[in-house]
This record gives structure tokens, C-alpha cells and sequence, in this order.
């Protein structure tokens, strides 16, 4: 079965997804989620009463394309008042391996994969596998060393999931590796991405700095214009603790 990944859509009025990124991502399961975001003072019930049946109809919508492509298409409407609880929460009750912050494109010539001191590798192939095309000329693995980590231990780290990437068949004429010293980890990705195409990448748990500037992924596909895809480093398909939606402030319902 293929791993699954989450599309979010915002809604009312959802920007369509580039014909590029549904065909590239056309070999994975598709969990396709609109959010409805409800101002503070109004009861979700009320909004999803009201705007419930034309929420779902433009997000049937968006999600038509993925369903001509892709072997599994399901959709998640959410009427909430914060959207990353919603991905979240959605991420984990149907089990997505990553999640796709979405920007246009017309094709993907070269792939920046930031890569942290402690990387998990098995996820990678696959999400740097789908964005490969036949246009793709270079796939860059990118670490910052940081504080006392010394630029070879950094050079370990990407040979390592170099030789795995290479071994589980990407090209090994596409995978190069490159590593900056920096005190600012973010920016020096930032600063990276501007010149590539798409980004895939893990995430990173939440921080205080995120509620004022934005994640980092939203802050590449703001800033650059590059789609990302951000990959779970907890994922584990047979994981059961899921959430109790009935216990969050958001309700979401599937279709």
C-alpha cells in the first residue's frame, strides 16, 4: 500500500493544486482536507449548518483531479478555529506520512532536502521519489552545522542518507550533498531554497517562534514560491493511539 499524504486546502474560494504536483504525487494515497476557518465568537456547529454543504461541494471540487490519478482519494472537511490543530489531528487519525504545503509550479528541475543532525532515513525515498521528473537534474541533500557540531560530522550525516537514498534507487548522478556552518538554521535553509524548485523535508516539533513568523515549511513556500513536502518523523502505519476527535475543539468529518 502506498504511504498517504495530506493536501490542505483553505476554504471558502481553495487555490487549485498545478497539474505538475496531482501527477507527481499521483502514486500515493491523497487524503485531500479543506479547512473552514470559524472567527472566534461563532460556534462551529453553526458555521458547518450553514456553510457545510457548499464547503464540501468546492472541495469535492479541488479534489476531483487527484481522484482521476491517484489510486486513493478521501476528504476531510474541518470547521475549526486554529488550522495547524486541524492538520494535525487529521494527519494522525488517517494515518499520513507527510503532508504537502502546495505552490504553483511548472516543473521541478532541482529538489533542496534539508536534513537534521539526527535524520531519520526511511521516509525519504519515497517523498523525494514523487517529486523526481524527467526534468529533475539535481537533488540536493543540505545540513547546517550548528553551535559545536563540526562541518565532518555534518559530511558524515549526508553521506549516510546519501548512500541510502542512492540504494533505494534514486539516480546517483542527481544526489549531491552540501553543508553550511550558521548560527540561524532556519534562515540558512531559507536562504538555500530560493534557488530550487521544491523542497521535501522533515518536520520539526513546534515552536514558540513559529506563532510570530510562521513555520518554517510556510515560510519557504511563502518566500520562495516552491512547494514542500514535510515528512512526519513519527509516522508508524500500525500506530493506534489516534486522538479522540470528539475531545478536540475542531470537529472534523469525512467523506
Amino acid at each position: 500500500m502506498a504511504d498517504t499524504i495530506l493536501v490542505p486546502f483553505e476554504l471558502p474560494d481553495p487555490e487549485p493544486i498545478s497539474d505538475v504536483l496531482v501527477e507527481d504525487l499521483a502514486p500515493l494515497d491523497v487524503v485531500a482536507m479543506g479547512h473552514f476557518s470559524v472567527p472566534e465568537q461563532t460556534p462551529t456547529d453553526a458555521a458547518r449548518d450553514q456553510f457545510g454543504a457548499e464547503a464540501q461541494a468546492e472541495l469535492d471540487e479541488v479534489a476531483a483531479p487527484f481522484r482521476e490519478r491517484s489510486p486513493s482519494v478521501r476528504t476531510r472537511l474541518v470547521f475549526g478555529k486554529t488550522r495547524e490543530t486541524a492538520i494535525n489531528r487529521v494527519m494522525l487519525e488517517e494515518e499520513c506520512a507527510a503532508e504537502l504545503d502546495p505552490a504553483p509550479t511548472e516543473g521541478i528541475g532541482r529538489i533542496l532536502v534539508p536534513i537534521p543532525d539526527s535524520a531519520e532515513f526511511s521516509l525519504l525515498p519515497e517523498f523525494v521519489q514523487v517529486l523526481c521528473e524527467a526534468s529533475t537534474v539535481e537533488i540536493t541533500l543540505f545540513h547546517v552545522a550548528e553551535g559545536s557540531e563540526s562541518t565532518a560530522d555534518g559530511e558524515t550525516i549526508l553521506a549516510d542518507v546519501r548512500e541510502g537514498l542512492v540504494a533505494a534507487g534514486l539516480d546517483d548522478d542527481l544526489v549531491d550533498t552540501r553543508i553550511v556552518e550558521g548560527d540561524s538554521h532556519d534562515e540558512e535553509i531559507l536562504a538555500a531554497a530560493a534557488d530550487y524548485d521544491a523542497v521535501v523535508m522533515y518536520d520539526a516539533a513546534s515552536r514558540i517562534r513559529d506563532r510570530v513568523f510562521g513555520s518554517l515549511p510556510d515560510r519557504i513556500a511563502k518566500g520562495t514560491g516552491d512547494p514542500v513536502i514535510l515528512v512526519r518523523r513519527d509516522y508508524d502505519p500500525a500506530a493506534s493511539d489516534v486522538p479522540d476527535a470528539s475531545d478536540a475543539s475542531d470537529d472534523p468529518s469525512a467523506t
